[in-house]
């Protein structure tokens, strides 16, 4: 049995995330019934984890086994001729047998692209967030500093959320801007359900003065939702990469 790693980049507008649901497109689904369509057999793709409806990848990494004396470079020519525009497999590799796309990572990308121009873009509409009113770049810069660390993020998570912690630890936040964009990235050992959407709020507060930076610990220490931004829209966020 061989052991096949997959790069994948998705645009998630039209699909009910990533995870197999019956009767709803999802990304997991789509994948696996080109992956049978070539090689004749059932798999079960395990992903780095679950992108929500609407939310876009980079680079989500997932495996699975199969019996397959196919090439593994060729998997992703295979697939891709399977595959919807909107999905597409940037690299296939043959790895360990014990590699496991959710066990074995170490750290998480994503990427929340704000556009703070005044009338927006037609082209990329379903891949930003339009906000146009001015935003203090440098008080968001302050405040994502707060977000680095290990905290419990109960305070940024969703209603819903199955994990039985809420303790993640961020290695890395950045605000930064280039022209009309404001590119909020966070890296992390592990995001709660929704947890970079609300930060995301939370920083575009501090961008209008409705927080300012130093309350950003005492919002974190409160565990309390209500004092946390608002949850912004799936289509501004992108996982950017996996590293294992």
């Amino acid at each position: 049995m061989r052991n096949i790693k997959l790069i994948i980049e998705y645009d998630g507008k039209g699909f009910n995330g990533w995870q197999k649901q019956p009767n709803k497109l999802n990304i997991q689904g789509e994948i696996e019934k080109a992956i049978e369509e070539i090689t004749g057999e059932k798999i079960d793709l395990i992903a780095s984890g679950r992108t929500d409806a609407g939310v876009s990848s980079l680079g989500q990494t997932a495996n699975f086994k199969t019996n397959s004396n196919i090439e593994a470079s060729k998997f992703a020519y295979a697939i891709n001729s399977k595959l919807k525009k909107s999905i597409r497999i940037k690299n296939a590799e043959e790895v360990d047998e014990k590699f496991h796309s959710r066990y074995s990572v170490k750290s998480k990308k994503y990427r929340y692209t704000i556009n703070n121009s005044l009338h927006g873009s037609a082209i990329y509409r379903d891949l930003e967030y339009h906000f146009p009113f001015e935003l203090d770049i440098e008080k968001m810069k302050k405040a994502a500093k707060y977000f680095e660390g290990e905290h419990d993020f109960k305070a940024f998570k969703a209603s819903g959320t199955s994990s039985k912690s809420s303790v993640r630890k961020i290695y890395k936040a950045e605000v930064f801007k280039k022209d009309d964009r404001i590119y909020i990235e966070l890296t992390g050992n592990g995001f709660l359900y929704n947890m970079v959407r609300i930060i995301s709020g939370t920083l575009l507060d501090v961008g209008i003065g409705k927080i300012t930076p130093e309350e950003i610990p005492n919002i974190i220490n409160s565990k309390e939702r209500i004092k946390a931004g608002k949850t912004l829209p799936a289509k501004g966020l992108c996982l950017v990469e996996v590293n294992y």
